[in-house]
């Protein structure tokens, strides 16, 4: 959407700043090109903070537990 909006705004104002059709197209898709990628390139590092988040956090969980020693199964009469 950030794009879209970035290609309008750049096709507006290559207009009236006097360039012709094909100048102002090729500067709109330009713009939308570098909108985009830098949303991908933020959105890339939020989803990448947020991963080491919960990695941090289950890593502080796991050392705060108790390590649990596992149950021998509790066996009544003669085993096969």
């Amino acid at each position: 959407m950030a794009g879209m909006a970035a290609m309008v705004l750049t096709g507006i104002l290559g207009t009236a700043m006097g360039l012709n059709n094909t100048a102002a197209f090729m500067s709109s898709c330009v713009a939308f090109v570098a909108v985009s990628m830098w949303t991908d390139s933020r959105i890339s590092l939020r989803r990448k903070e947020a991963a080491q988040r919960t990695a941090r956090d289950a890593a502080l969980a796991a050392k705060l537990e108790p390590e649990l020693e596992p149950e021998q199964p509790k066996r009544e009469g003669r085993g096969s």
